[in-house]
């Protein structure tokens, strides 16, 4: 049987009898029906594995006793930030829970000219919260020890305005250019990936980019999906300048 790998949003420590937090022990309880004595594993995004086995379980609460942690080697040399225009349905959970199964770091949702989705203040704070849950339920399938953080919604030219100085390779999808990935630059530890909506980026916004320092490149001759895009360039990157290579 696999060892489950769990999510805590407690603190942990080596050699520790520690109680979960309610969301833990109720996916213990209710979801895996784990019993006294199971083994199980343990991360709250620091990098590191706690293995552990439950002492104690009940209806509502878990205990458990960690062993010595384990550092975890599943995290990508490449740093990747992930900018991608907020897309309908479950495009956009989709893409966030690829995105964090092949290394991102960091994503932020943005609008732009031809973003379809708008959100008031409350129902962008709701879906940030969905949206790092499914970042959370991704690294407890793939085995990361680091949750990628998922930004504030923010207005794509502002983006791209904040990080016109950022000395990182700063790349901008666009299927209408002829800059192959592999020519960009000699491999980068850090990368910033703007991705458009449905439709894609209108010429103002991308001209936008190239004039702050962002490289237009292109994916070859097809047209991607919203939600194809982010995991085809993340694993040409991470198969150029990351661990798949």
């Amino acid at each position: 049987m696999r060892i489950p790998n769990i999510y805590v949003s407690t603190n942990l420590d080596d050699n520790a009898s520690i109680t979960l937090d309610d969301q833990a022990a109720q996916h213990i309880i209710k979801v895996l029906r784990m019993k006294k004595g199971f083994a199980l594993q343990l991360f709250n995004g620091d990098g590191y594995y706690y293995p552990a086995t439950i002492a104690t379980i009940d209806r509502r609460n878990v205990t458990v006793q960690t062993k010595d942690r384990i550092f975890c080697e599943s995290e990508s040399n490449l740093h990747t930030h992930l900018a991608i225009v907020m897309s309908r349905g479950d495009r956009m959970d989709y893409a966030i829970q690829k995105a964090c199964e092949l290394g991102v770091n960091q994503i932020t949702p943005l609008t732009s000219e031809r973003c379809e989705v708008r959100l008031d203040n409350q129902q962008e704070d709701k879906r940030i919260k969905r949206w790092q849950q499914i970042a959370i339920s991704a690294c407890e399938q793939c085995g990361r020890a680091t949750v990628p953080s998922i930004a504030q919604v923010e207005i794509l030219d502002h983006f791209v305005n904040a990080n016109a100085t950022n000395k990182v390779i700063k790349l901008v999808l666009h299927h209408r250019d002829t800059q192959d990935l592999a020519t960009v630059s000699p491999s980068p530890e850090r990368v910033i990936i703007l991705i458009g909506p449905e439709g894609g980026l209108t010429s103002d916004e991308i001209n936008h980019a190239t004039q702050n320092n962002f490289i237009a490149c292109t994916l070859g001759p097809r047209v991607l999906r919203t939600e194809t895009a982010p995991v085809t360039i993340l694993s040409v990157l991470q198969w150029l300048w990351g661990d798949f290579n």
